[in-house]
């Protein structure tokens, strides 16, 4: 069997950063990253991941950064995370400065040779963890992935004085800074699908991560369908892309419901094996109207829909697709879905239909994988 291997940072992903000289040279300034013994700790015992730390430390040794400052706090650091059962199997660490461009330093692979000559090690299945964007470019450099320990993929941009690397966020496999996240990634894997359902009628491409970030790129045609399919992307932290070309000269129904057709299979999919989820959810009120979404990931299909509207369309959309628009997200996503909406306002009350739905998958759809079971008495979902 392949070695797998975690490829860890040290200062901004095991400890914090010092923020002003950037230099780990005292017991004082000695921080854990906030959850990373657990979750290290986790993985060590539950994963078969070798753990080799790589990082930087300018000038170590020198008179900038003299060695009897760095090894007490290192080594403390060391010593608390093998109290919480924490080795490492290799600790690399590179003294130069950044302006000696030495083959060892991050992102160059100097230290690492061994991973790379030696067949033993899976480096497409193995990851980079760090909050740099050069821990993102040695992933880049070793053939693996990186996991960028921070919120913001703008973040991905070369360093002052760096040499400019394009397209680094195509080999991140996830950006967060929640050690939580992390390990769930690590154990449960992607949540991700991507669907293309083609008929005479529409041609519709749907592709979504229910672990991302509310990112929307979405075009059906009908402008208000697609500002509430946004909705169900930016309130339930989902990824979500689709477009659509239907046969709007005829009319909207197969556009509406074909698309509906198509999430609603992509969310399924990208549930898996329902391990870990809490598997029901709730939720709103927009102003005038009161809005109410529940849902249950529990395999078998069912929509209750009471929610009247005394207006035919709402922008392009007729205000009659809403049931069949649920009503088919539901069968082809294996949900039971119970929708209740009232007020007056006939825009509140769709909008609010669709951010309750985004709420109530955000959810359902949570894991814990702590306590990775199946949320079923029967054993099956």
């Amino acid at each position: 069997m392949m070695k797998k291997v975690l490829f860890i940072d040290r200062d901004g992903t095991l400890v914090i950063e010092p923020p002003v000289d950037y230099q780990l040279d005292s017991l004082e300034k000695l921080e854990f990253y906030p959850k990373v013994m657990r979750n290290l700790g986790f993985i060590r015992n539950n994963l078969d991941f070798e753990f080799v730390m790589v990082t930087n430390q300018d000038g170590l040794g020198t008179s900038s950064f003299p060695e009897e400052t760095f090894w007490p706090a290192h080594n403390l650091m060391m010593k608390t995370l093998r109290g919480e059962g924490i080795t490492f199997d290799d600790v690399c660490i590179d003294r130069s400065m950044p302006e000696d461009n030495a083959p060892t330093r991050k992102p160059r692979t100097g230290m690492l040779t061994k991973y790379l000559d030696d067949r033993e090690y899976d480096l497409a299945h193995s990851f980079v963890i760090g909050d740099r964007p050069t821990d993102v470019e040695l992933a880049k450099n070793l053939g693996c992935r990186a996991i960028f320990l921070q919120d913001d993929a703008t973040l991905l941009n070369p360093e002052r004085g760096a040499t400019a690397c394009e397209g680094l966020e195509a080999y991140c496999a996830l950006i967060t800074k929640d050690w939580d996240k992390v390990t769930e990634f690590l154990f449960a894997g992607e949540r991700k699908a991507e669907v293309r359902r083609t008929t005479k009628e529409t041609d519709i491409h749907v592709a979504l991560d229910l672990d991302g970030n509310g990112h929307c790129d979405i075009a059906t045609g009908l402008g208000f369908f697609d500002h509430m399919l946004e909705q169900i992307g930016k309130h339930g932290s989902i990824d979500l892309t689709i477009r659509v070309k239907g046969d709007l000269e005829v009319d909207e129904h197969h556009t509406i419901e074909d698309t509906a057709l198509a999430l609603g299979e992509c969310i399924y999919q990208a549930l898996g094996s329902k391990r870990g989820i809490e598997r029901y959810g709730y939720a709103l009120p927009m102003d005038d109207s009161l809005c109410q979404v529940c849902l249950d990931f529990g395999g078998r299909p069912w929509l209750v829909w009471d929610a009247e509207f005394k207006r035919e369309k709402i922008g392009e959309m007729p205000t009659e697709m809403f049931l069949h628009f649920f009503k088919s997200l539901s069968d082809a996503a294996k949900m039971n879905l119970n929708i209740k909406a009232e007020g007056q306002n006939e825009h509140h009350k769709i909008e609010g239909i669709f951010k309750a739905l985004a709420r109530a998958l955000k959810m359902a759809v949570k894991r814990d994988i702590y306590h990775f079971e199946l949320p079923s008495s029967k054993g099956v979902l």
